[in-house]
């Protein structure tokens, strides 16, 4: 039996005129060297495409690394110009496409094209009535999720608004389609995935082969298979069939027609040709596939699908190879068309064999020279010198991001950072912290490139930017930087030794240090289990400076000591011209107004700026719909700022996303500071500002809280007031959080978590509390009107004593809405006659009569009245709830019923002293019931009695 391997070659068939071997790229040095990602949901889908690599880097030596927490399974190499990852998915469907997307994302940061290859239904008959037969590949030009939305009564509603449904691919995509869908190039096309599928169908264990027209059948619609454990074959399905002209010569195998179309993405398989028909005809979609919406929102993406069922009832796995194989021949021959970045066309045009590559370098060596490993270094590299002669000398650079051309404002805080550094005898080590998103990467870059142009004798250094994101990209850094630097390593010695002993060092000249993202104390510093971190790596000399950033106080303060410059969001007039040279339509900035509507909803974050013209501007869409997406709901504006975007400015499309960025902290604070993490969590269930100390949980110690508070201050997470017991949490982190606690599946728990504690703190009714419930009340309200699902003894506590209060403030429509959820709550869970029961619907009833709502007050208090008539005439429930229907009555004009009740109560509380309030106040209602009903004399006997006996202050108002 022939091995795939062998089978496979050649790969790239006579007609496809590819270069030789020697024109594919080299191996990458590291995982940022791959720009294509495949994506295959099923084997017999990756078997096709890893069947079309021209060559495996697995075969040259270990496989590469991922990011930590990356479960994706991976295989690389190469497919023409391209160095390709393939991600295996662990099973189908969106939420594992998205998944798989997202830590391919993380592993691989230089993707810019996801090609989702595989199978799919097609629709028999598209938009313009072109046919459509099973192996057809089908390329998309968009993608719906047509399951997506809302089921109403009487019909599904799909959710189909801007922020709902996957954007059109982006310009690039769009061009390369409308390039291959012109005759001259579809013919290549065409020609390109025959000679590919050749390749396939040689390979006898991938069972690629056509399986015959006679296996092509289409029933109309209406014909439904009856049995799903069954074939058609089984079950002899024997109905009408729709005639196929491109299937008219049986024997003969129909070459695969590429088809440009929208295409349906939803998580259930479509197996009914009614529905297919129905959509297809509402949305102009031409195949439904369940994988490539996940991907859509993570990288540029492409889905190509090779139909192997119409998408009905009929389905079987007999097309199933053959579609596999049409699809991966077509992403080929796609790649064919694609333009590779200018680094990797580069790479690919400087490959050449290894001999000839370590015989180069060794000529390099010989020379003086340094390497030619690593495609950031500067090209007029000298190698650093020492002395009189070290500053006219042009010096070696490591920068492996890119001047940002949009940079603006800022200047007061660069001059203070060059003051620092270069001007203070102290400022060795200096620290830029600041709130995610605030700036500081940007910042330090636009030193970095200061610097680094800088022509003054005393400024001529060498500049070198290594993240500190992790102790991985820090080892990977200090290899790509001493390999760039023509650094010689010592026997066994680690990159990052070398680069520490290289820089200690006097022949190193000066030089700049940036230490960027140096956000995780642990990182830096390593723990008790595990010593060591990056800071031991990090060089110390009289001739070196070092830039930390950092969203880490404590960070900053243990790198840097007092040299800290801390970072706030932009000015008004900084934050303008940021958006103004950010946006393609500058005219938009003449309506001021609704420019600075903007920047407040966005705070001033240079990030939150830099992302939202990003989307504006992949979207077409104006400031004006932006804002108003932004504004629509919470969930809205969550979804927007989690939507990141490409540039040469950051290390990957999550940094460019704000909320996305505060994620990575949420997470370190979780690792490193627990106690901080569950008030973080819990102070999102809470409103944004003014949130009094004592509303922060208990967290064992005084200690802790203290220490909590100063972890989510350092990271500018909370600010505190001056009186230092207030404190406001920054509005779009407060959003942020709730989805950080939302997509961990803790936000039901940790909101039980803030009724609880509130619901013990919170005061009674009392007038002398007032300004402290008035303090509390905001942050039990939010709780109370957010809180779903939630029915715990502790919600129904808050909302009593919440409402006893609101009533006392003369917010009596509030407390009625309270109250009721309380009461309907309750009543679904206690007895009719259970006291909690009874006290919150007395207390609704008190409510209704202060809400003017008179009916809905007698029908409750009847309703009580008659519950407690198996109490004792003068116990004081049945009593109390006689008293306040009596007033009521007198309220809605039933004096006479009024009157009847109090008499009786009156006499009841004979037993009582005579200056017992509780008697004092029923003679004083009854007093008011007399004179309503004109009985002027009785009136004014109750009241003088009442007058007389009672030794309550002035101020108190009986009843």
């Amino acid at each position: 039996m022939n091995s795939p391997d062998s089978a496979r070659v050649p790969v790239n068939p006579p007609d496809t005129h590819t270069s030789s071997a020697k024109s594919y790229p080299s191996r990458p040095s590291d995982r940022r060297g791959f720009e294509i990602a495949i994506i295959c949901a099923l084997t017999l889908e990756a078997d096709a495409i890893e069947a079309l690599f021209d060559h495996h880097w697995e075969d040259d030596g270990p496989p590469f690394d991922k990011e930590p927490g990356d479960p994706n399974a991976y295989s690389t190499g190469v497919i023409g110009r391209f160095n390709v990852v393939l991600a295996h998915m662990p099973g189908m469907g969106k939420v594992h496409a998205a998944t798989v997307a997202s830590n391919c994302g993380k592993s691989f940061p230089s993707i810019k094209l996801a090609l989702v290859v595989g199978i799919c239904g097609v629709v028999p008959c598209g938009p313009a009535k072109d046919e459509i037969i099973l192996g057809d590949v089908v390329i998309s030009n968009g993608v719906i999720q047509y399951d997506f939305g809302r089921q109403l009564p009487e019909r599904f509603a799909r959710k189909d608004t801007l922020l709902e449904v996957p954007g059109r691919p982006n310009t690039e995509i769009r061009g390369a389609l409308a390039k291959l869908e012109g005759l001259r190039h579809r013919r290549q096309l065409n020609a390109k995935i025959e000679g590919y599928l050749a390749v396939l169908q040689s390979d006898p264990e991938l069972h690629a082969e056509y399986p015959g027209a006679t296996k092509d059948r289409l029933f109309k619609a209406s014909y439904r298979h009856t049995d799903d454990q069954r074939s058609c074959e089984q079950l002899g399905c024997n109905g009408e069939l729709v005639s196929r002209s491109r299937l008219s010569t049986a024997d003969v195998p129909t070459k695969p027609a590429i088809h440009f179309g929208l295409m349906a993405s939803g998580d259930a398989v479509m197996k009914s040709g009614e529905d297919r028909d129905r959509i297809a005809t509402a949305e102009g979609i031409i195949a439904f596939e369940m994988e490539g919406a996940g991907v859509w929102d993570s990288f540029p993406c492409i889905i190509i699908k090779g139909g192997c069922d119409y998408a009905d009832s009929h389905k079987s796995k007999v097309w199933q190879r053959y579609a596999a194989a049409t699809a991966a021949a077509c992403a080929k021959a796609f790649l064919g068309f694609w333009i590779p970045s200018v680094t990797q066309a580069a790479n690919v045009k400087r490959r050449c064999s290894l001999a000839d590559r370590e015989c180069f370098d060794q000529r390099k060596r010989l020379a003086g020279e340094p390497m030619t490993r690593g495609l950031k270094i500067e090209q007029r590299v000298i190698p650093p010198q020492t002395g009189e002669n070290a500053a006219t000398e042009s010096r070696t650079h490591y920068l492996p991001l890119s001047r940002n051309k949009n940079f603006t404002g800022r200047e007061g805080t660069i001059a203070e950072l060059q003051k620092l550094l270069f001007t203070d005898p102290n400022g060795q080590r200096v620290a830029l912290v600041g709130l995610g998103g605030v700036g500081k990467t940007q910042i330090a870059l636009q030193l970095a490139h200061l610097v680094k142009k800088e022509d003054q004798a005393d400024r001529n250094y060498s500049v070198i930017w290594m993240p500190a994101l992790s102790m991985a990209s820090f080892e990977q850094a200090c290899t790509k930087m001493i390999s760039d630097f023509g650094i010689e390593r010592k026997g066994e010695e680690a990159p990052k030794d070398a680069f520490n002993r290289f820089l200690n060092s006097e022949k190193a000249g000066k030089w700049f240090l940036i230490m960027d993202n140096a956000d995780d104390i642990e990182t830096l510093y390593g723990t008790a289990e595990a010593p060591g971190g990056i800071n031991q790596f990090i060089p110390d000399c009289d001739h070196g400076y070092i830039l930390f950033t950092t969203r880490s106080l404590e960070v900053a303060v243990s790198v840097a000591q007092s040299n800290i410059v801390k970072l706030s969001e932009m000015n008004d007039e900084d934050a303008k011209a940021l958006l103004m040279g950010s946006l393609i339509e500058k005219d938009q900035m003449q309506d001021t107004a609704l420019i600075d509507k903007l920047l407040q909803e966005l705070a001033y974050l240079p990030l939150a700026i830099t992302q939202a013209s990003a989307y504006m501007k992949v979207n077409e869409i104006s400031v004006n719909e932006y804002l108003r997406i932004l504004q629509n709901t919470d969930q809205d504006m969550v979804e927007l700022l989690s939507c990141g975007f490409r540039d040469s400015t950051h290390y990957d499309p999550s940094q460019g996303a704000v909320a996305t960025t505060w994620i990575v902290s949420f997470n370190q604070i979780r690792a490193l500071h627990e106690d901080a993490a569950t008030l973080l969590s819990i102070t999102a269930c809470l409103e944004p500002k003014a949130i009094p100390r004592a509303l922060f949980p208990r967290l064992g110690s005084e200690q802790k809280l203290t220490r909590a508070i100063g972890t989510l201050c350092g990271y500018s997470f909370l600010s505190k007031r001056e009186d230092g017991e207030t404190f406001d949490m920054h509005s779009l982190v407060h959003l942020a959080t709730q989805r950080w606690n939302q997509d961990d599946g803790l936000e039901k728990g940790i909101c039980q978590m803030a009724v609880a504690h509130i619901a013990e703190a919170f005061p009674c009714d009392d007038w002398d509390e007032r300004e402290v419930w008035r303090q509390y009340m905001p942050h039990a309200l939010r709780l109370l009107t957010s809180v779903d699902g939630a029915h715990t003894d502790d919600r129904w506590v808050l909302g009593y004593k919440v409402s006893q209060c609101l009533l006392i403030d003369g917010r009596a429509r509030q407390a009625v809405l309270i109250l009721e959820s309380v009461v309907e709550t309750e009543k679904t869970m206690l007895a009719e006659n259970d006291p909690p029961l009874l006290s919150s619907q007395y207390l609704l009833a008190s409510a209704y009569a202060s809400n003017r709502q008179t009916k809905e007050s007698i029908k409750l208090l009847e309703h009580m009245v008659a519950i407690r008539s198996d109490l004792a005439e003068n116990h004081p429930d049945r009593l109390a709830s006689q008293h306040i229907l009596a007033r009521v009555y007198r309220l809605n004009g039933q004096i006479k019923e009024s009157i009847k009740l109090l008499e009786h109560e009156v006499a009841v509380q004979v037993d009582l002293g005579e200056n017992h309030p509780d008697r004092l106040a029923s003679q004083h209602e009854l007093a008011s019931a007399y004179l309503s009903n004109g009985q002027m004399k009785d009136a004014i006997e109750l009241l003088e009695h009442v007058a007389f006996r009672t030794d309550l202050a002035e101020t108190h108002r009986i009843g």
